[in-house]
């Protein structure tokens, strides 16, 4: 590091010797040593100032932006702690990982919390013993350790949305008094979604390289899990949809369809058929986000974007974790591969994209809405769209990117001294068909590429070295994604 600020300092000392030469010197050797010099000084800066840089010039706002967005119907409060320090307060001994679809017991809940652990990926998982819950909850809120704050895919979304003065947020959702308490105040509420308890969430994080008996964890990441029987339901999901007519939204952003993983089959088919009735109600010139999250039923996923529910909707966010599944869930591209190593193979993330909207998107010959994916891992994130669609989509992927490296680090703008590049520097936009190979430059970070009328962009995230607080981090990046995009009227 000093040796770059040596080199900075020396060609600053160059240029304005120069400056002093200027006249002594003909203009065209003084152009051309000058573009060296800076060229050079440019260089001389870090990959992640660099890149915060070009990102500052590339993040500008739409040409016509959102007004009033409605969002629902997933909301909670989220009970932050270390879930070493919680299994730790419950007598639970470290043990090896094993997935559950959904956690039956304290055995259960530390099997799974070390499976994910060790592989440093996010999950969220129901438990299905209401009163064993109950004295977990209990104990996590009660640890010197823990810490409240607003829960659920809806209202991170509008809760981030809402630091935007110039929007308007309704949300719907069951919230009770301590969430109404946590909320901003740009946020409204309506009374019908109003409950007398609230419900929590369970959010267990762990730091990269911390250890569990033998379980080590690659990186920084959190499990979650709850017993949430109204947004299990989607009570409020009704109630989100009469309010619309109301407030009028620019932009209604939909989740928690995960959450009735919890529910029997019969149930879970039988409340899908009625979601999906609602959301037809929405009037079709108001475009649909749907925030996807943690799954594990794969015949419930399938439904979700055959006849379901992605013909209805214009957008989707999603993480690694979700892509590699929904793909294994409707046999598409790479649906063999098992699980990522490492950093997800962006050419393995771009076919998947492709096949997405190619299959299940806005065609000439497909009753689908669907026109824009955003897709976000740890080092990069990539925005997909159906040519004619969507705009201003650099600077919102961009500024997705940017809202995950302040808000892992805890800071209004971006440290460079408490980030990292971790994104390839090299990589091929497709293992199916004839690649393009790309080098990422940080100059210039967002990198666009074009595929049968679907639109690509890339860009690397600067990664916090020692993450403030994970949860949430996905629907603060979907969010941010949101609020500079532009869709065209059709």
């Amino acid at each position: 590091m000093w040796q770059r600020s040596v080199c900075v300092g020396l060609l600053a000392l160059a240029l304005g010797y120069l400056c002093v030469l200027g006249p002594e010197l003909p203009p065209a050797a003084l152009r051309q040593l000058s573009a060296s010099l800076l060229g050079t000084l440019r260089r001389a800066r870090s990959l992640e100032a660099r890149t915060v840089a070009a990102w500052q010039a590339a993040i500008v706002r739409p040409a016509r932006g959102w007004a009033r967005v409605a969002v629902g119907v997933n909301t909670c409060v989220d009970v932050v702690l270390s879930g070493v320090k919680l299994l730790e307060a419950l007598g639970l001994e470290p043990s090896d990982g094993k997935n559950h679809a959904v956690l039956n017991s304290r055995q259960d809940l530390k099997e799974a919390f070390a499976h994910f652990m060790e592989r440093g990926a996010a999950a969220e998982r129901f438990f299905s013993d209401a009163e064993a819950f109950q004295d977990i909850a209990q104990t996590a809120s009660e640890h010197p350790a823990a810490q409240l704050y607003v829960g659920g895919n809806a209202a991170l979304i509008g809760q981030k949305l809402a630091t935007n003065p110039d929007l308007k947020i309704l949300l719907c959702g069951p919230v009770g008094p301590k969430l109404h308490e946590l909320l901003d105040d740009n946020v409204v509420v309506p009374p019908e979604s109003m409950q007398e308890r609230d419900e929590f969430h369970l959010i267990l994080e762990y730091q990269a390289g911390e250890q569990w008996g033998r379980v080590r964890a690659p990186t920084a990441n959190r499990f979650i899990f709850s017993h949430d029987l109204s947004n299990g339901a989607l009570n409020m999901l009704e109630v989100f949809v009469s309010s619309l007519d109301e407030f009028q939204p620019d932009l209604v952003v939909l989740s928690g369809l995960h959450m009735m993983e919890g529910q029997s089959k019969e149930m879970r088919q039988r409340r899908l058929m009625e979601a999906v009735a609602s959301i037809s109600d929405i009037p079709t010139d108001i475009p649909i986000h749907l925030e996807l999250a943690s799954m594990t039923d794969q015949d419930f996923m399938s439904n979700i974007m055959h006849q379901q529910v992605f013909p209805l909707v214009n957008s989707i966010g999603l993480n690694e974790q979700e892509l590699l599944f929904l793909t294994q869930s409707a046999s598409g591209p790479h649906a063999s591969l098992a699980s990522w190593s490492g950093i997800p193979d962006v050419g393995v993330v771009s076919d998947i994209l492709f096949w997405i909207l190619k299959e299940h998107g806005k065609m000439a010959e497909r009753a689908s809405d669907l026109t824009r994916i955003h897709f976000h891992t740890l080092a990069y994130h990539i925005l997909v769209t159906v040519d004619g669609h969507w705009g201003n989509q650099a600077a919102a992927v961009a500024a997705g990117a940017r809202a995950a490296g302040t808000q892992a680090c805890a800071t209004d703008t971006i440290d460079t001294s408490k980030v990292f590049l971790k994104a390839p520097l090299e990589f091929v936009t497709s293992h199916t068909e004839a690649p393009s190979r790309i080098s990422l430059n940080p100059d210039e970070p967002v990198v666009h590429w074009h595929r049968e009328g679907i639109s690509f962009h890339f860009t690397p995230v600067l990664v916090c070295k020692d993450p403030v607080r994970t949860v949430g981090l996905g629907d603060a990046i979907s969010a941010e994604g949101l609020l500079y995009s532009e869709v065209y009227p059709q």
